[in-house]
């Protein structure tokens, strides 16, 4: 198979468990749990390396901020053979109690626009039910909480999600996104979610998502500082072992 046009990959450099980040830099933790990492490429946004877990062949690679820029990673993974996806992050929560814990969501409310390329707005953007059983157990295991609610996937970072310059000039209100959001029961938001989990269905791929939630609505507040940096080291160890167990019957 020819290289991706972006990612570089190929069938015989991306591993059939695919891990993906927000963050470029979250992979270079992640690698360092892997087995003989070996790089694939770090283009644009995408950083990738394959490598394996506790003999589990998996490649790690990055999306960048959005559902376009996911929505290519997913496309590019797929070309190469993907058969699990696990989008692994952070999350803005609308649930005081979560900051620090995980949002491990069923299913997604479909407020981005990349995801109507492909098919209408009443498909449903799922996750796979065992992979969120098994990753649910998985943070469990390590002390924390895994709340199984609705994610909502948005476009506007400074129009949606958070207070600006520009959108207090403008009086854009992204309060009442966050309590149309809470009216939904919705527990976390993010820019990638709804737009994955519609392609893995499509792809029928087992796709789901685990986010850490580092933030509150319009920040009011966060983890920082060591406890962010612990957190996230913690996250990429889920969510190998998340994987890992879903390929092992759950265990």
């Amino acid at each position: 198979m020819k290289p991706t046009i972006y990612m570089k990959g190929t069938d015989k450099t991306i591993a059939p468990n695919v891990i993906f980040s927000g963050d470029p830099w979250r992979v270079e933790v992640l690698k360092e749990y892997l087995d003989n990492p070996q790089k694939v490429a770090f283009a644009r946004e995408y950083n990738t390396y394959t490598g394996t877990y506790k003999g589990m062949p998996v490649t790690i690679t990055s999306t960048g901020i959005g559902a376009p820029s996911a929505a290519i990673a997913m496309e590019e993974m797929y070309n190469c053979g993907m058969k699990v996806a696990l989008r692994m992050g952070t999350v803005m929560s609308l649930k005081d109690e979560l900051l620090g814990h995980y949002i491990v969501p069923v299913a997604s409310v479909r407020r981005e626009s990349t995801s109507e390329t492909y098919i209408e707005l009443n498909y449903p953007a799922v996750a796979n039910f065992d992979f969120v059983n098994v990753i649910s157990q998985t943070v469990r295991d390590f002390g924390k909480i895994a709340d199984n609610g609705l994610n909502m996937t948005l476009d506007g970072y400074y129009s949606q999600m958070k207070e600006s310059k520009l959108s207090k000039e403008r009086g854009t209100d992204v309060f009442k996104v966050f309590e149309d959001a809470k009216k939904m029961g919705v527990a976390g938001l993010d820019m990638e979610s709804s737009c994955m989990l519609i392609l893995g269905r499509l792809m029928n791929v087992k796709t789901a998502v685990l986010t850490i939630v580092t933030v509150l609505e319009n920040y009011k507040d966060s983890i920082e500082g060591e406890v962010r940096r612990k957190g996230e080291d913690e996250l990429c160890r889920i969510a190998l072992e998340s994987i890992y167990r879903l390929n092992n019957g759950g265990k």
